[in-house]
């Protein structure tokens, strides 16, 4: 893929190792992890057939409970609305049930290995997906106070905007070591990982994206900045991001999170809803044929939580919206934090008071996407004077911001995402309806291309989702501000459960809000593991020597440690 404005390090060398999301916070080889022959670990037969409270059945929640199930234990998955949590595909009433809108998650960089390996166990398919610029991107338009640029390679674009890709190359590899990074993790040399990102931890944990751009003399023009805020890289503008983490930025860049994505055929929610189905052909305790489906009554997860407290023997006691009370060993809470403070009655003691704190202190960042079905793929279509495609991946400063355009060939319905924004952009479209969204985005599409009718070819509703305004979410996913290294810090670490006091044991958070990496699918499954390997732990079970899991080898790599005072 060739993003608007590239990342630091073009690969000369294709044979190099490929990038993973293998740190920096944590270098740990979950994808090896998970293909290791001797399986994620067991517990003592005294344990099979225990119930453990799985509460979100998100992915992060579907991949604990399906873990756990082949262990033996007896997840009872607890979900408010529907299984898949971010991982929401919607059709469109009255057109062909094949054509879908990814509401949350759609689209996944192959650094994702340990999504991977869920994506392959369930065999689903993925393929490109027409980010600006990538390669199977017919064409991409870029439009910047009025003025449009139309363009099939970055190279088609004014000088302007490969000066901004360049300052961003530089200001990377000057503020954020980013060559030796790079190679660092592509031969997962994990000392040296650690080694630079301990440095940058303790330099840049204070430090805003856009205050780390405006350290760097290649960013000394704020027409640049302006630009790379507005296009940015790999998926598009940035500058939603600016007041946060620059720190947070970087793990994206190490990893490559923004770079080669591919979307799942059929929607991204049949992995977890697969998942939830699936008969694993190894499994302890249960019969062959055992699904977390079959362990659920009439095949459905329990409803909401509605209060969660611990009760005498340090149990987890768990009441859901039918009044149900159940009261468990050990519980893992995958949904977004957050409900912890609203929409679940909690006890104090359920969290150390810092991981309380942590939790308060997230920072959710807001999302709004709407998608329409049309009749074909008509953007391909060329205009008679110039010989271009008539319309094309946008990315802009009007109120749409980014649009997308998904086909799945010549001769059939497709479907246009008019607009996908973050933060205040979201924001602006939560008072209005469906409808009344469309609208406005149809003028702003108007304004970049006169010529196109877009209208005509509109076979369907639209479909909208503000995520700040879903009741269950609160927002699309965690974005840590300047100052939150720490908080995060202790999120993410809660599975090493023999660092807490004894009365606070027993409850697991997992989640990509919880990972380094949020937003992305792989923190989700990262932290999933990392809390089926802390209630394996705490109900006495082990991995086998030959495959360590990520708390056997926790105090090799455990991340970097600020100083509280």
């Amino acid at each position: 893929m060739t993003s608007t404005v590239p990342n630091a390090v073009e690969h000369a060398d294709e044979q190099q190792p490929p990038i993973t999301m293998f740190g920096p916070d944590f270098p740990y080889a979950y994808d090896d992890f998970l293909a290791h022959p001797a399986g994620l670990g067991q517990i003592p037969a005294t344990g099979h057939g225990t119930e453990v409270a799985v509460i979100g059945g998100g992915l992060s929640g579907i991949v604990a409970a399906y873990e756990l199930m082949k262990m033996g234990l007896k997840p009872v998955v607890y979900e408010a609305d529907e299984i898949g949590g971010r991982l929401r595909t919607v059709g469109f009433e009255g057109c062909d049930p094949e054509l879908t809108a990814e509401m949350g998650a759609m689209r996944f960089p192959p650094s994702s290995t340990a999504l991977q390996h869920y994506i392959d166990l369930v065999g689903l398919q993925t393929r490109p997906f027409p980010n600006p610029l990538a390669e199977t991107t017919p064409s991409t338009v870029v439009d910047l106070k009025g003025e449009s640029h139309y363009a099939e390679t970055v190279d088609d674009l004014p000088q302007v905007y490969r000066d901004v890709a360049a300052a961003w190359n530089k200001c990377l590899d000057e503020g954020a070591d980013f060559s030796d990074m790079n190679r660092a993790m592509r031969e997962r040399d994990v000392p040296r990982i650690r080694e630079i990102w301990a440095k940058l931890v303790e330099k840049l944990d204070n430090q805003t994206f856009y205050g780390f751009l405006c350290d760097s003399e290649a960013f000394r023009s704020f027409r640049h900045r302006e630009i790379f805020g507005q296009v940015g890289f790999g998926t598009g503008g940035w500058d939603t991001d600016f007041p946060n983490s620059i720190l947070e930025i970087l793990r994206v860049v190490y990893t490559e999170a923004d770079d080669h994505h591919r979307g799942i055929v059929g929607g991204s929610q049949q992995l977890p809803v697969r998942l939830w189905e699936r008969e694993p052909e190894k499994i302890v305790h249960w019969a062959y044929g055992t699904s977390l489906a079959k362990l659920h009554e009439n095949g459905e997860p329990k409803p909401a939580v509605t209060r969660l407290h611990r009760t005498t023997g340090n149990r987890i006691t768990v009441t859901d919206a039918d009044g149900d009370i159940r009261t468990y060993q050990a519980a893992i809470f995958t949904a977004q934090s957050w409900m912890l403070l609203s929409k679940i009655a909690c006890d104090d003691s359920l969290f150390p008071i810092d991981h309380w704190t942590a939790i308060e202190r997230t920072h959710y960042m807001e999302s709004s996407k709407l998608f329409v079905p049309v009749d074909r793929p008509f953007w391909l279509d060329k205009d008679e004077d110039t010989g271009r495609d008539v319309m094309s991946m946008t990315l802009t400063d009007r109120m749409t911001r980014g649009t997308y355009l998904l086909d799945d060939g010549p001769d059939r319905p497709a479907v246009i995402c008019l607009s996908y924004t973050w933060c205040d952009d979201s924001l602006k479209w939560l008072p209005l309806s469906a409808h009344e969204r469309m609208e406005v985005m149809l003028k702003s599409l108007g304004e970049i291309y006169p010529k196109v009718d877009i209208r005509k070819h509109i076979i369907g509703n639209p479909v909208t989702v503000s995520w700040e305004n879903e009741p269950y979410f609160m927002g699309a996913f965690k974005a840590n501000l300047p100052g939150h290294y720490r908080y995060q810090r202790r999120l993410f670490t809660h599975f090493m459960q023999d660092r807490l006091p004894a009365d606070k044991r027993g409850i697991f958070l997992a989640g990509d809000d919880i990972s380094w990496t949020a937003g992305w699918a792989e923190g989700a499954v990262q932290t999933a593991l990392n809390a089926v390997w802390g209630v394996m732990h705490h109900f006495g079970g082990a991995t086998d020597t030959t495959n360590p899991g990520p708390g056997d080898v926790y105090d090799a790599i455990a991340p970097v440690e600020l100083p509280e005072d």
